[in-house]
């Protein structure tokens, strides 16, 4: 399994556990003081190694990260077997980083694809400073009636049983919010995403990725991406920590 060492990142290998005990794998890279930490809510396909490229061009641009496996993926063991227990993965992933100093005002929550559900979740919860989804879909139900057009790689595990309606949440992120998608994401049609953008509250941005995949946007122009990031990141208030 590949490690940010790949990209000469200096990182921590951290376990901890959900909030029902399983035992969880994280990655905590160091990055600039004065830059937020970005809490990486991964998506579906693949673990902690396949995401060392979006690691790699993050953290080149400042960003402290935290990523951490989900139950059943990587080193993390357990299996998921409904919506919650990602969420229980989540929390824990917060209590751990409470614990090392981390305030909620200090951190952005990043999700990609299944991830973004994940976050969502987590920020209604919490009061992260900002939310970025990416690769984003409006339900799961939803996705259910579009996969027979992308295939069994778009649910997995995932199935018709579990809800992850964004769309029905997303009103309800009272936060900055940034939105990307790439035009030509052959698993999550752009148009999901912009309905969750119409239905989200100010203050919001949408960034589309001309020719962008799923799990790729960020290869195609890197300076654009990382550019769409920092502007939105210079419109986010510094807020009174809430931990």
């Amino acid at each position: 399994m590949d490690t940010p060492k790949k990209y000469h990142m200096a990182y921590r290998e951290l376990w901890f556990k959900a909030r029902d005990g399983v035992a969880l794998n994280g990655w905590l890279l160091p990055g600039a003081p004065h830059r937020p930490l970005l809490v990486f809510f991964h998506g579906n396909a693949g673990n902690l190694s396949d995401n060392l490229e979006y690691l790699n061009l993050l953290h080149g641009s400042g960003f402290s990260i935290f990523i951490f496996d989900y139950r059943g993926f990587g080193k993390s063991v357990g299996e998921p077997l409904q919506e919650n227990d990602l969420y229980q993965d989540a929390r824990g992933a917060l209590d751990l980083l409470h614990g090392l100093g981390w305030r909620d005002d200090r951190m952005i929550f990043f999700g990609q694809s299944l991830g973004s559900a994940v976050a969502l979740q987590l920020a209604l919860e919490y009061k992260p400073r900002g939310l970025v989804m990416e690769g984003s879909f409006t339900s799961m139900q939803e996705m259910v009636k579009h996969v027979s057009r992308v295939g069994y790689y778009t649910v997995a595990w995932w199935g018709m049983n579990l809800r992850y309606d964004n769309l029905a949440k997303i009103d309800r992120a009272d936060l900055p919010l940034l939105l990307i998608h790439g035009d030509h994401d052959p698993v999550v049609p752009l148009e999901m995403t912009l309905r969750l953008f119409a239905r989200a509250h100010q203050p919001k941005r949408l960034h589309i990725i001309a020719n962008g995949g799923h799990c790729n946007v960020f290869t195609g122009d890197s300076a654009a991406y990382l550019a769409a990031w920092d502007s939105y990141l210079q419109t986010i208030p510094e807020r009174t920590a809430t931990h």
